[in-house]
């Protein structure tokens, strides 16, 4: 049976005060407790006020609070649970972590690492030129050193990854860790030139396809980033952030059955409620 909560209980489970709740509650679009009136909250309003009230005692706007809430909404469904998920604050902007992936909800952008990489990129061996031994530690301590730096300190992540990929031209992951550096920054189109350059090394790159396609979006070249979002799919058909960002853009260019293909395939994807 779900619980049902006061205002006064949910400000003693949180450990907040009554206006720090109001800022949570507003973040969450949920209803704010009038004097000539009570609110029950669910045990699912208390694990969203919980995520609210750790963003925002990072310094993360109630504005940007509800954006991320919102379009976490719409990538996961209205019926997900956020328990599973560890959401905080990186730098400027809010991640995501489900235990194997990280993104930024706002922009659906992934951020890669190590341990994801291979996973989200899976590709036959190929032969390539011999790489000497110091020189792939060397930009491989260059890529560990701008993953540490992302969070607080984006330009400096920026040239970690620029020196990453000038000791290994060849590294797709650190091409695509750049362009979202890149995207963080405001820089669109050196973001669009890192994916691209990932793509003419690999074409099967989902992970590449995706993160252009956002930044095509940005820039306003729905036809461009509709492409890219469907070349995601061709090579990760089960990829349901791209059916989301498919059905999202689709509902925008008014294409309403192509939009609900997607959505269809989405709520598949996202198993039962």
């Amino acid at each position: 049976m779900t619980g049902e909560y006061t205002a006064a209980e949910l400000c003693r489970i949180l450990h907040s005060s009554e206006t720090q709740l109001r800022s949570c509650l507003r973040a969450a679009h949920l209803p704010v407790p009038r004097a000539d009136a009570s609110c029950l909250y669910t045990f699912q309003n208390l694990v969203v006020l919980r995520t609210a009230k750790g963003l925002t005692e990072a310094g993360v706007s109630v504005g940007k609070i509800r954006k991320v809430l919102e379009c976490l909404e719409r990538q996961l469904g209205e019926d997900a649970s956020l328990s599973s998920l560890k959401i905080y604050a990186s730098g400027k902007r809010v991640v995501v972590w489900d235990g194997a992936l990280r993104w930024q909800p706002d922009s659906g952008q992934f951020l890669l690492n190590f341990e994801t990489a291979e996973m989200l990129s899976p590709r036959p061996f190929q032969s390539r030129p011999q790489v000497k031994r110091t020189e792939r530690e060397s930009a491989e301590n260059w890529f560990q050193r701008a993953l540490a730096l992302e969070e607080d300190s984006p330009e400096e992540a920026c040239h970690a990854y620029q020196e990453a990929v000038r000791l290994r031209p060849d590294w797709t992951d650190a091409h695509i860790n750049l362009g979202l550096v890149h995207h963080t920054l405001g820089d669109l189109s050196e973001a669009e030139r890192c994916y691209r350059r990932a793509l003419e090394l690999d074409s099967k790159l989902p992970l590449a396809h995706f993160n252009l396609g956002v930044v095509l979006e940005d820039r306003n070249r729905k036809s461009a980033a509709l492409s890219a979002y469907q070349q995601a799919l061709q090579h990760a058909p089960d990829f349901f952030e791209a059916h989301c960002n498919l059905a999202h853009l689709y509902e925008k260019l008014g294409r309403k059955r192509d939009a609900f293909r997607h959505y269809a395939a989405a709520n598949r994807l996202s198993g039962p409620a």
